[in-house]
């Protein structure tokens, strides 16, 4: 239901409809079911709540529908005040809650489960060891995104759902942990922030006592707008001139403000999608919940009793960014994150184009500006992508036995591998590892950014060793099997390219379950790849130590 204040023109809130340009066809046959359809379930394990969405995507359309919407407030924000780590309450409520997440999801046949974790689960100390006590005992694999990865998959969600036209959109997403402003249109997002700033912070570290006294609103206010400052200025710097942006809010917090304010009017909506209300609406609004101690706020029927004691700090965060970005409007959307998710997991799968062709390719740019950023020979770093692929393709089943995933995370550590000697050349890939650990990779995951990491780390010299702080951040044993065989393949292929311009005109491998022979063929025959050829043969012995296989190296 789309829901316009009666003075204010209509924005077109169309869902977006992907134009079909060909039938998908897949040979894959674990994410189709019977009708053709695939369900995937994308859960958000979030500050304040922790949500859960059932979809089922049309291959042959390629568009996607939400069958169920599902949240638990779970306050995983909750974290001890001393030490910042979650505490058990928390952590057992957000287990409870997948775990019936979990079966809802089998009893809906969903093929594939896509779970990501953020502010609270990224800032505790404790997080990634409940991320591992997640996996073990209901055997679920959770992403921790990073503040401006999950600002990439809200646009992605709230693009899913709303036609951005010709005009930019501000996104803000108020959540209990962070604040993530995004500038986008239609084919990119301009500016990714995110802040930590959220209601339930807020909540906890600086209100104890309601009605707040004079001092203290001023105090938020003060802390709120420094704390959004920095998003602010980078959202303004990437606005053309004579552009107005929508504001586009979403999630619990800009939801939760929409009701309150559409039941003074029409009663409690069904739906707050494209629901707009004017910043004078939302003062006089905040002026009534100020008024208000929390158990007061608890007796209002259009507000959830979990939110009322937050919705007084999410209601300043919006209103400053309101006054911030000079804007006197702002619209609803219903989808963010979890939507998100499923936008990217269709992007992976090349289910969408058109309108997301632009976002489809993030994770190639991502790479290729890491590598520009640290002056990476981007003539050679292709030579060694090339070759490391070229590899991959040619020895499945004997140097790597892949499924498909490592590819892509193959080209980029390749693409990266030298990275490091914009540091030092002594120890390159110990640098190379830290820099891509560190750095910002969009549209990969968190664990295949460290696999990446770790691939290109792993390329020269020793082998992992359990000490390592880059082998110890592999969690799974699937990561780090992934990144010990495709870090044999880039070790392979950086031996054929030490020189600055290659020489190698192509790369014939043939291979058996005992042997692997590469014959090497020079781009003139005046060359000699001696070089290359004895550079190849010092992989030899550990191509034998990880593989058990033979490597034999031929000169044509």
């Amino acid at each position: 239901m789309v829901v316009s204040n009666s003075s204010v023109d209509p924005i077109d809130f169309e869902p977006l409809l992907i134009k079909k340009k060909e039938a998908f066809q897949s040979q894959d046959s674990r994410f189709r079911n019977t009708e053709g359809i695939l369900r995937l379930a994308a859960i958000d394990i979030g500050t304040n709540s922790t949500h859960l969405v059932i979809s089922s995507i049309d291959p042959r359309l390629n568009t996607f529908s939400i069958d169920l919407a599902e949240k638990s407030s779970t306050r995983l924000g909750n974290r001890n005040s001393e030490t910042g780590e979650l505490t058990d309450s928390s952590k057992l409520r957000v287990l409870e809650t997948l775990r019936r997440f979990k079966e809802l999801s089998s009893s809906h046949k969903v093929e594939e489960m896509l779970l990501a974790a953020t502010s609270a689960v990224r800032e505790a100390p404790n997080g990634t060891d409940f991320l591992k006590q997640i996996k073990d005992e209901l055997d679920l694999d959770v992403e921790l995104v990073s503040g401006t990865e999950e600002a990439r998959l809200i646009y992605l969600g709230v693009l899913s759902g709303m036609s951005f036209g010709n005009r930019p959109h501000v996104l803000l997403d108020i959540g209990g942990g962070s604040t993530e402003l995004i500038l986008a249109d239609d084919k990119d997002a301009r500016a990714l922030t995110s802040t930590r700033l959220g209601a339930v912070s807020l909540q906890r570290d600086f209100i104890s006592h309601e009605p707040l006294s004079y001092q203290r609103l001023e105090f938020l206010r003060i802390f709120i707008q420094g704390s959004l400052e920095p998003a602010i200025n980078k959202i303004f710097s990437r606005i053309k001139t004579k552009e107005k942006p929508v504001l586009v809010a979403t999630s619990g917090t800009a939801l939760a403000i929409g009701n309150l304010l559409a039941s003074e009017e029409q009663g409690i909506l069904l739906g707050m999608h494209g629901y707009k209300f004017s910043k004078e609406r939302l003062d006089d609004l905040l002026e009534t919940l100020l008024s208000m101690t929390v158990e007061q706020r608890r007796q209002l029927p259009s507000l959830s009793y979990r939110r009322a004691d937050i919705i007084v700090p999410g209601a300043l965060i919006l209103q400053m960014a309101m006054e911030m970005l000079g804007v006197e409007e702002v619209v609803l959307s219903e989808r963010a994150l979890r939507e998100g998710l499923v936008v990217d997991w269709m992007l992976r799968k090349g289910l969408l184009r058109d309108r997301f062709a632009f976002q489809g390719s993030i994770r190639k740019r991502t790479v290729l500006h890491q590598a520009e950023r640290f002056s990476v020979d981007r003539k050679r770093s292709e030579k060694v992508a090339d070759h490391a692929l070229k590899i991959y393709d040619n020895t499945k089943g004997v140097l790597h036995h892949d499924d498909g995933e490592g590819r892509q995370l193959l080209w980029a550590a390749a693409m990266l591998y030298s990275c490091g000697q914009h540091i030092n050349l002594a120890s390159y890939h110990k640098h190379t590892w830290y820099l891509i650990r560190y750095s910002d990779l969009l549209g990969y995951s968190q664990a295949e950014h460290l696999i990446i990491a770790a691939i290109a780390r792993y390329h020269r010299k020793s082998l992992p060793k359990k000490r390592h702080d880059a082998w110890q951040a592999l969690l799974h044993k699937k990561d780090r099997k992934i990144a010990s065989e495709m870090s044999l393949i880039l070790r392979l292929s950086a031996a054929l390219n030490r020189r600055p311009d290659s020489v190698i005109s192509s790369l014939n491998i043939s291979c058996n379950s005992d042997r692997v022979n590469m014959r090497l063929i020079p781009k003139d025959h005046t060359f000699n790849l001696e070089l290359e050829k004895w550079s190849l043969n010092n992989c030899a012995s550990i191509v034998k130590e990880l593989t058990g296989v033979k490597l034999q190296v031929f000169v044509k």
